[in-house]
C-alpha cells in the first residue's frame, strides 16, 4: 500500500496541471519508494579515533614546496528542517525526518592565481546527496550579491559538489522526479543549503592568503566493495586486468599548507564509496560515512601544532557509482544466509526484497550507525595516516596556471565521432526497469529485479509506465537495450521531470585537473574517464615541462543527472546501468565533451566555450504539498522545554543517557551554527561548560509528535557516552534549546535543562 505521505499529496489540488500530477504521486511514490537515487577483513581499532592523546610536533619538511598560490577554506552549517521532511538519496516516501545525530556542512575551498584576481575557483563539498541545478543558481546567485569583491566568482569557475549522503533532509531538486518522494519542494529545505554554502565561500574568501599546495595517495583496502561486480565483468578481461581490484581503493588528498607559518589550514579528499551505511529506514539527519570522516579528521587535528585553527577537512566523492560501503557482501535475510544471486542480486523466491548488503557491524541493528562509524573511520584513518607522512612523500603542485570551463550541453541525440570514426549519439533521459529494482543497499519492490529486460516478465508495469509517457520509436531505439521504464527526459507537464541539460566542466591548478562530474560515474567509467583527460592533457602540455598530468573526477555536481556507465556495463542493465539516463554511449559522450573544453584550461589560452542553452530553472514554478508548522502547544501544567523524564544520578562510560523534554517542533528554528542539544560538564568553580553539541556524532536529538491535532510533541536527547570518545568523569547536565509557533503570533525561543548527573 502506498504510504499516507503519498496518499495525502495526491489527494491535493491546486490547478489543471497540478492535478494531472498528484494524480500520478500514487504510482510514482510507490515505484520510487523502492528505488533508490543512490540505491571482511580485520578491524582496526575505534580507540582514540575522535580524540588523540598529545599534540604532534612539528616536523622538519623534506618534500620540496611548489609554487604559490592564494588558498582559502570556508566551512559553515546547512542543517535543514530536520523533521517531516523526506530525506534525500534513498527515494523511500516513508523515510520520514524525526531528528537529528550529526549537523550538515558546506566546505568550500578556493584557489587562486597570485596577483590575479580573475585566476581562481571554489570546489564546493556539500554534505548532500547532490549537487544539484537549483542549489547551483541559488549558491551564484547569493555570492554575487556578496559584492564586487566577489565578482571573479561565477558559473566557469565553481564547483558544488555532494558527497552523495542518503542522510540528509531533501526537497530541494530542481527536477520533478526526485521532488516525488518528498511531496515537492520546500523553500526552507533548499534555503539552509544555500546560505551556508555562501556562509562558506564568503569564510573561504575572507580567509585567502599565500600558500601551498601538494597532493598524496593511500590505499584503503576495507571501505569499498563493488555491489554490481556482474556488470563489471562485462568489461573487457584485458582492461580488468590492469586493475588489481573492481573499485578504486585509492584515496587521495590535497593539501591546503599557507605560506606565513607552513601551517595547514585544511585537506580535501576524493574517495569513491557511496554514503549508503546508514539504513533506508533510518530517519536521523547525519552526513553518512563521510560526515564521520570529515568530523574525525577536524576533531584529530585539534591541538595539532601542524594545523591553523578552524582547519577544515572535505571528503569528497570520486567514481562512486558501483561501490558500497557494505564490504562484508550482500546476503539473503530470509533464513537462508545465502548470498544474493551475482546475476540479478535475487534470493531463492526471485524477487530482490530481502537481498541487503552487510556492513563491518551489521550485527548490531542499530540502523546502520555503527557500520557507518566504522567506514567513516577506515576513510579518516586512511587519511589521516597520509597527511602524517606528507611532509616528507608528498608531491608539489607547481605552475602557475589556474584555470576552469563550464558550459551546457543537451545530451537529447548529442551526435559525435567514437575513436574508430563511427557515429553515435547520446538520447533523452530514461530511466529503465533495473532502475526500480533498487540496489543491495536499498532493494526495491514487486517484481523487478536487476538486469530486467522489462516486458513480458513486468506487464503490468509496462501499461502503468505508458500511461505516464509511452517512449517514442526513435527514444526505444536509441536506448536499446535498456527497456524503458520512465521516460523522464520526454516528459515536461507541468514542468521538466529530469534533466536533459548537463553542466560539463573542469578545473586545473597546475598539473592538478578536476573533472567535475554530474553523475554518478562507475568504477570503469571513472577510470576511462580519468585516463581519456590525462593523455589529452599530456598532449596539450596542461602540466609544466618534466610533470606528469594528475587527474581526479569529483561529484555528483552541479545538476545530478543519476548514473554513467560503460557501454559494456550499460548492456547488462543492473541498477547502474538502467540510471544511466542518457542511452549507452553517454560514457564516450562525457569524455568527448570533457576533451572540447581542455584547451581553454592551456596557459595561453584565451576566451571560453560558448555557454551552451540554459536548464530550467524550476525553483519558483515547482509543486508543494509540504505543510508547514501550523501551532506548538504544551498539555495542561506543562511549559516548553519541561524535563519529563530526567537522567539517572550515575552512569559508567559507555552507557547511554536519555533525557526527555516537553518540546516544539524543530522546523521553526533550524539553530544554524547553533544547536539544539548541548551537554555541558561543571567545573570545579561552579561554572558549566558546553562540552557536546548537536555536532557531535555521539549525541542524538530525536523529535516526537504525540498529539497531532492540539500540537503537543516531546524531544528526547540521547549521549552515547565513551572514554575512547574523549568523555571525562565529571558532573554533567543535558540542554535542550528550542522554539515554539503559537497559533497568534510570533515564534519563542525557550531552554530546558536537566538536573545534574555524574559520570564515572
Amino acid at each position: 500500500m502506498p504510504s499516507k505521505h503519498c496518499s495525502r499529496g495526491s489527494s491535493t489540488s491546486r490547478s489543471s496541471a497540478t492535478t494531472a500530477v498528484s494524480a500520478l504521486f500514487l504510482f510514482i511514490c510507490t515505484l520510487l519508494a523502492f528505488a533508490q537515487l543512490g540505491a571482511a577483513s580485520p578491524q582496526p581499532s575505534r580507540k582514540n579515533a575522535e580524540q588523540r592523546d598529545s599534540p604532534l610536533l612539528t616536523k622538519p619538511r623534506a618534500a620540496k614546496l611548489g609554487d604559490k598560490y592564494l588558498i582559502g577554506i570556508g566551512k559553515a552549517d546547512i542543517t535543514g528542517p530536520v523533521v517531516e521532511i523526506n530525506m534525500a538519496g534513498y527515494a523511500s516516501s516513508d523515510q520520514v525526518g524525526t531528528g537529528l545525530r550529526q549537523r550538515l556542512y558546506s566546505r568550500a575551498f578556493i584557489i587562486g592565481e597570485v596577483g590575479n584576481p580573475q585566476s581562481r575557483f571554489i570546489y564546493l563539498v556539500l554534505d548532500t546527496q547532490s549537487g544539484d541545478t537549483a542549489v547551483r543558481n541559488g549558491i551564484l546567485e547569493g555570492v554575487a550579491a556578496l559584492g564586487s569583491g566577489y565578482s571573479m566568482y561565477g558559473r566557469s569557475n565553481v564547483a558544488v559538489t555532494g558527497t552523495h549522503s542518503h542522510s540528509g533532509p531533501g526537497a530541494w531538486f530542481n527536477y520533478l522526479l526526485p521532488q516525488i518522494t518528498s511531496l515537492g519542494f520546500d523553500k526552507q529545505s533548499y534555503q539552509a543549503i544555500v546560505d551556508g554554502a555562501i556562509l562558506s565561500v564568503k569564510r573561504a574568501h575572507e580567509s585567502l592568503q599565500e600558500g601551498y599546495l601538494d597532493f598524496g595517495t593511500t590505499s584503503i583496502s576495507d571501505a569499498n566493495l563493488n555491489r554490481s561486480l556482474f556488470a563489471y565483468l562485462a568489461n573487457l578481461a584485458s582492461e580488468r586486468a590492469q586493475y588489481s581490484d573492481s573499485v578504486d581503493k585509492t584515496l587521495t588528498l590535497l593539501r591546503f599548507q599557507r605560506a606565513s607559518d607552513l601551517k595547514n589550514i585544511g585537506v580535501l579528499t576524493w574517495f569513491a564509496v557511496h554514503p549508503t551505511s546508514m539504513l533506508g529506514n533510518n530517519t536521523h539527519i547525519s552526513g553518512d560515512n563521510k560526515g564521520v570522516a570529515a568530523y574525525l579528521f577536524e576533531q584529530a587535528v585539534k591541538g595539532d601544532s601542524r594545523a591553523a585553527d578552524g582547519f577544515v577537512a572535505g571528503f569528497s566523492q570520486a567514481n562512486v557509482g558501483d561501490t558500497t560501503p557494505n564490504v562484508l557482501g550482500a546476503y539473503c535475510d530470509d533464513g537462508s544466509s545465502q548470498m544474493c544471486s551475482l546475476e540479478t542480486s535475487t534470493c531463492a523466491d526471485g524477487k530482490s526484497q530481502s537481498c541487503h548488503g552487510r556492513g563491518p557491524e551489521f550485527r548490531k541493528l542499530d540502523l546502520g550507525v555503527s557500520s557507518c562509524f566504522e567506514i567513516g573511520r577506515r576513510q579518516f584513518a586512511g587519511a589521516k595516516s597520509l597527511y602524517d607522512s606528507l611532509d616528507s612523500t608528498s608531491t608539489a603542485v607547481v605552475g602557475s596556471t589556474i584555470k576552469s570551463f563550464h558550459y551546457f550541453q543537451d545530451m537529447q541525440y548529442y551526435k559525435f565521432p567514437l575513436d574508430n570514426g563511427t557515429i553515435v549519439q547520446t538520447c533523452p533521459a530514461a530511466l529503465g526497469y533495473s532502475f526500480a529494482a533498487g540496489t543491495s543497499d536499498g532493494p526495491g519492490a514487486f517484481d523487478f529485479t536487476q538486469g530486467d529486460s522489462g516486458a513480458p516478465n513486468n506487464p503490468l508495469w509496462s501499461v502503468v509506465s505508458g500511461l505516464l509517457k509511452t517512449p517514442s520509436a526513435d527514444q526505444v531505439a536509441c536506448q536499446a537495450p535498456k527497456p524503458v521504464l520512465l521516460d523522464v527526459g520526454e516528459m515536461s507537464a507541468p514542468y521538466a521531470w529530469s534533466p536533459n541539460i548537463v553542466d560539463i566542466q573542469t578545473l586545473r591548478v597546475g598539473q592538478f585537473i578536476i573533472i567535475v562530474s554530474p553523475v554518478e560515474a562507475s568504477t570503469m567509467a571513472g577510470r576511462r574517464w580519468r585516463n581519456a583527460v590525462k593523455a589529452a592533457a599530456s598532449k596539450l602540455a596542461l602540466a609544466p615541462t618534466g610533470v606528469e598530468p594528475f587527474v581526479i573526477l569529483g561529484g555528483p555536481a552541479n545538476t545530478y543527472a543519476h548514473y554513467l556507465v560503460t557501454p559494456e556495463e550499460y548492456a547488462i542493465q543492473r541498477y547502474e546501468g538502467a540510471s544511466t539516463l542518457y542511452g549507452p554511449w553517454e560514457l564516450p559522450a562525457f569524455v568527448n565533451l570533457t576533451l572540447r573544453g581542455l584547451p581553454f584550461l592551456a596557459p595561453g589560452a584565451t576566451g571560453a566555450p560558448a555557454p551552451g542553452p540554459t536548464p530550467p530553472d524550476n525553483r519558483k514554478s515547482s509543486l508543494s504539498f509540504i505543510t508547514g508548522v501550523v501551532v506548538d502547544s504544551v498539555p495542561i501544567g506543562s511549559g516548553f522545554g519541561q524535563v519529563t523524564a530526567q537522567p539517572k544520578a550515575s552512569y559508567a562510560r559507555g552507557a547511554v543517557v536519555n533525557a526527555t523534554f516537553v518540546g516544539a517542533n524543530p522546523r521553526n528554528n533550524l539553530r544554524l551554527e547553533s544547536t539544539y542539544a548541548a551537554v555541558e560538564r561543571k567545573g570545579s568553580d561552579g561554572s558549566w561548560t558546553q562540552v557536546r553539541s548537536d555536532a557531535d556524532w555521539s549525541l542524538v536529538y530525536t523529535w516526537t509528535r504525540t498529539n497531532f491535532v492540539l500540537g503537543y510533541s516531546s524531544v528526547t536527547i540521547s549521549w552515547e557516552t565513551g572514554a575512547d570518545r574523549g568523555d571525562v568523569a565529571g558532573t554533567y547536565r543535558i540542554r535542550y534549546n528550542g522554539d515554539s509557533k503559537p497559533l497568534i503570533g510570533s515564534i519563542k525561543a525557550f531552554t530546558g535543562v536537566t538536573g545534574e548527573f555524574t559520570l564515572v
